[in-house]
């Protein structure tokens, strides 16, 4: 089975998407399988992480946009603005696609765990995601 989901982002940053996922699981009545997520995107990504403390993903936004600060002189690829380049090196250095197993109908996401879509660039998009469900 797989099923749409779009995302509007409002900022870069990390963006909590473990409800609307864990819906659509619900949804399929599906007891065990695979949950496959798949952003269409370059210049979003997505990962599994830490869902308690905000300074986790705090940490994480601060030290990625060190990693990969804006207007590098060695980037040419600056049509859509000094965010555009880094946002598709940060999205080269994560994920576009996550595995989660599917037990006892639920996400089998740790206790700690939370899946997130990491918007690289500064203005909101809207963000198209694939979940393909099997089992």
């Amino acid at each position: 089975m797989i099923k749409p989901l779009t995302i509007n982002t409002t900022r870069q940053g990390l963006l909590n998407i473990t409800s609307p996922v864990a819906a659509i699981v619900r949804e399929s009545n599906l007891h065990e399988g695979l949950c496959t997520l798949f952003v269409q995107h370059t210049s979003a990504s997505l990962i599994i992480q830490e869902n308690a403390d905000p300074s986790a993903k705090r940490d994480l936004e601060h030290w990625l946009n060190r990693l990969v600060e804006e207007n590098d002189p060695l980037y040419t690829h600056t049509l859509e603005g000094p965010d555009d380049m880094p946002a598709h090196i940060k999205c080269a250095l994560t994920a576009t696609s996550l595995a989660i197993p599917i037990a006892e109908g639920q996400l089998a996401l740790g206790t700690w765990q939370g899946i997130y879509l990491w918007e690289h660039r500064r203005r909101g998009e809207r963000r198209n995601l694939v979940i393909h469900l099997g089992g």
